[in-house]
């Protein structure tokens, strides 16, 4: 038995990874199945989904900007109009490829996807990672078949009780199967107390902030190992940020530096504690692994969520949390120092992250679209 299933998501890596998940799933239980990928054309999509070896087509799809400057008007009325060309050529991709299933996991690529999958009577399935759903997922809950919610926030949010299931995130199995000392053994940590720092695939200014300013105290002590990926759109100002440091840090050996990570189970299981954002995937992946965290939560979100994400992890005693105002730099990097000195508190609160994984969301996602594929 296989299952042809279109999967729509794009954007970022948080709405991108959760879809690999279930498809790399379903081809491992099916391996007959036939994966299609729709992304656009200037997301992270090619780099991710080629990755794994899955066919993507790539369609031309933007948001609107939330401003009412001139420059933003003109934009939006161009993206109003590119939904219309979005949606015919996602469905003259469906009417080929002709799936048992279409899924979007978020991205504005999954807007007119999804909705054109509904009109031509495809079986339709949305998978939201976040508490406080993004615009593409409220838009669409009326529409599809079936809504794959990561808790009950989240499934209240959406209004549609008779077709939502909470199922937490999907998430590589890979976090839950890699071992802590071979995974450091492959990035070379040699028993020092590894930190890893990102921002996201794209970047985050005050991560960057937070890292280069605890490299500069740290890059001389053999004792730590700091991995740290700058996202796409940052690496030039982060380099800039070590100033005439640059060099030494770079050569210290005791400092890794990248653009983006793209084998994140390996480097989440090496690590002893995770400095990062809040968005959802991440926190189940950090979950998943068992990590402490020092959590910085994005303010540029909606609902705030991040920082209603990071609190669930903090009150369990699994992380640090700081708001973006009060993240100075020179005091999480004594926190951070704080850990290094203290790996049994690191310990503990990665105990503790664990503790609050969900470890078969995958099998009951692929159960749900099993169940909606034989519907009549």
């Amino acid at each position: 038995m296989g299952i042809r299933a279109v999967f729509a998501a794009g954007g970022t890596a948080g709405h991108i990874n959760p879809a690999l998940s279930i498809a790399k799933n379903i081809k491992s239980r099916f391996p007959d199945s036939e994966i299609l990928f729709i992304g656009r054309e200037d997301g992270m999509e090619k780099a991710l989904v080629k990755k794994e070896g899955f066919d993507l087509i790539e369609i031309k799809s933007h948001g609107f900007m939330r401003k009412l400057t001139l420059e933003d008007i003109i934009f939006n009325i161009k993206s109003f109009f590119n939904i219309f060309a979005a949606a015919k050529a996602a469905g003259k991709v469906l009417k080929k490829f002709k799936p048992d299933i279409v899924i979007g996991c978020g991205g504005y690529i999954s807007g007119p996807v999804l909705r054109k999958a509904a009109k031509m009577g495809y079986k339709t399935a949305i998978q939201e990672q976040n508490s406080y759903p993004g615009l593409t997922n409220r838009l669409l809950a009326k529409d599809v078949d079936l809504i794959l919610a990561c808790d009950e926030i989240c499934a209240e949010s959406l209004g549609q009780p008779k077709k939502t299931v909470i199922t937490g995130n999907p998430v590589d199995e890979d976090f839950f199967s890699i071992d802590k000392s071979e995974a450091g053994e492959k990035l070379g940590a040699k028993g020092r107390f590894t930190v890893l720092s990102f921002g996201g695939s794209l970047g985050a200014s005050k991560i960057n902030e937070i890292a280069a300013g605890f490299m500069k105290l740290h890059y001389k002590s053999d004792k730590i190992l700091h991995i740290h990926a700058t996202g796409r759109y940052e690496a030039k100002s982060f380099y800039k940020r070590l100033g005439d440091l640059y060099e030494d840090i770079k050569n210290s050996g005791n400092v890794v530096i990248k653009e983006f990570i793209d084998e994140m189970p390996l480097y989440l299981s090496a690590a002893d504690v995770v400095i990062s954002r809040a968005g959802a995937i991440t926190l189940s992946e950090i979950k998943a692994v068992g990590r402490a965290s020092v959590l910085i939560p994005s303010p540029n979100v909606t609902e705030n969520h991040q920082y209603k994400n990071a609190v669930v992890l903090r009150d369990a005693g699994a992380a640090l949390v700081f708001e973006e105002k009060d993240a100075d730099a020179d005091i999480v990097a004594k926190e951070l120092l704080k850990l290094s000195e203290n790996r049994a508190l690191a310990e503990e609160m990665g105990e503790n992250a664990g503790r609050l994984a969900v470890k078969n969301t995958n099998e009951i996602i692929l159960d749900l679209i099993l169940k909606l594929i034989n519907e009549d």
